[in-house]
Parts: C-alpha cells; sequence; structure tokens
C-alpha cells in the first residue's frame, strides 16, 4: 500500500460499510406527539408589481391638441398584452388611442383615469414631465 493510501476508507464494498451507526438507537421514551405546525393564520401578501409605468401628459408637435402617454413598459411584457391592455385603457377612459412601438399613446387628458386602471393592473405609474 502506497503512503497515501493508509488512512483513507475503502470504497469497494467491504464490511466495514456494512453497519448502521443508528443500530443501537431505540425509539422507547419518545412521545407520539406530532411536530409542532407553524401557526395557521393567513399571511398578508403584497402582490408583487409588474413594473414602473411613465404617464405623461403632452401638447409639443401636436397641433395644441392633449395627448396622454404611457412608455417605459417593462420588456417582459409582450406587445399583445400592451394591445389588450391599450384597448382596455380606451374604453374606460371613453377616448382613443393607439399603440406606437412599446408606449401607448390616448387623446385627451386622461392621466387620472389612466394611473387608477394602471395601478389595478398592478404596475406602478409615474406621473412624468411637467
Amino acid at each position: 500500500m502506497s503512503k497515501r493510501a493508509k488512512g483513507k476508507l475503502s470504497m469497494d464494498g467491504g464490511g466495514d460499510l456494512q453497519s448502521n451507526p443508528f443500530d443501537a438507537l431505540s425509539t422507547e421514551g419518545l412521545s407520539k406527539k406530532a411536530p409542532p405546525v407553524a401557526s395557521t393564520a393567513p399571511k398578508k401578501v403584497k402582490p408583487k408589481s409588474k413594473g414602473r409605468v411613465e404617464v405623461r401628459r403632452e401638447k409639443a408637435g401636436r397641433g395644441g391638441k392633449t395627448v396622454t402617454t404611457l412608455r417605459e413598459f417593462p420588456t417582459h411584457l409582450p406587445l399583445k398584452e400592451l394591445e389588450a391592455m391599450t384597448f382596455e385603457l380606451k374604453k374606460t377612459c371613453a377616448c382613443g388611442g393607439t399603440l406606437k412601438g412599446r408606449a401607448i399613446e390616448l387623446q385627451g387628458d386622461v392621466v387620472d383615469r389612466v394611473i387608477a386602471q394602471l395601478e389595478k393592473r398592478l404596475f406602478k405609474p409615474v406621473r412624468a414631465g411637467g
């Protein structure tokens, strides 16, 4: 045997590995009670935000017309979901609008209604601009 192998156990299935160190233990004297259970009171979990959205009222370059824009949607939202959200916002705000790229444009000053709807959808709306 080499010098390195002197202090090591044999891993070839010898008799040393067949003994169970827990054989000598007994369950006598142990209680049969169930382990303690954590409190069953429901915990209030704050729903996770879907992300930050900039809500801005703009007039510049639109012939004096006011437009509410929603920008900076999280990139994990698919365009299909943004299209559906545009349709729902147009219905709830009673206005026209469109989806341009990843920005929603709604006709008129509907910032307050849009913010309320975004909060219901678990977004974090932020008023941008002046």
